[in-house]
């Protein structure tokens, strides 16, 4: 088609209230093109908003076709990370679990002198149970003398019960092994989402465990002293 006639194309499709965008695609011109073509003609009040309708719908439509493809971007991504997490790691050894938990300990653990014993803290389940079973596995602790004290704000005392129950449950320990709960008393001023699923920080100690807690600094120790000076 000629210039010509894309011109004459694109001011008959202008007239018919038809986007700039549109007839450039339709025409397979530049939209600069079509707007220089189409300045002269006015759209009637109806027009204009019809058009403003569909530029609307355009960009919602738009938005939610680019969020689509970025969340298939970000688990793509994710699946891809987990297939490698699990090539790389394989099957963990008892020296690596020891490695591990050191980590952890130097992270999470009582290092100072003012704690006599073994002790772990977190708020996440799965780490306060992996730590208990390196715990046993590797440092071969007696299920019997690990101790469970749970910290959580005041404003979760009317369900404790629950609380306490959940810890029990995923640590396998009597009533004997949970501590009395500590409340701490700082001011919220709102419920968070989370209130019906948070289970506070959990405290794991080792009874008659200062022998324990010297090896795991030992650890922390030789881990630094071999990483840090390299």
């Amino acid at each position: 088609m000629a210039k010509y006639d894309k011109r004459s194309k694109a001011q008959l499709m202008r007239e018919k209230g038809i986007s700039i965008i549109v007839i450039a695609r339709k025409l397979g011109v530049s939209k600069s093109s079509v707007s220089a073509w189409c300045r002269d003609i006015i759209l009637t009040e109806e027009q204009f908003e019809k058009l403003r309708k569909n530029i609307g719908i355009s960009q919602k439509t738009g938005q939610r076709m680019g969020a689509e493809t970025n969340k298939k971007k970000r688990l793509n991504a994710i699946n891809l990370a987990d297939i490698w997490g699990k090539k790389m790691v394989k099957k963990i050894s008892k020296r690596e679990l020891l490695l591990i938990a050191t980590a952890l300990y130097w992270s999470e653990g009582a290092k100072t002198d003012s704690t006599s014993r073994f002790m772990f803290a977190n708020s996440d389940p799965n780490m306060i149970l992996l730590m208990k079973n390196i715990l046993i596995q590797v440092m071969e602790v007696a299920p019997s003398d690990i101790v469970c004290g749970i910290q959580i704000n005041r404003i979760h005392e009317k369900r404790i019960r629950k609380v306490l129950i959940f810890w029990k449950k995923l640590l396998e320990l009597r009533d004997s092994q949970l501590n009395k709960p500590y409340f701490v008393n700082t001011k919220v001023n709102k419920v968070y989402e989370n209130y019906d699923n948070y289970f506070g920080v959990c405290r794991l100690f080792v009874r008659r465990s200062k022998n324990l807690k010297y090896k795991m600094l030992g650890l922390i120790k030789a881990v630094k002293g071999d990483i840090l000076s390299a």
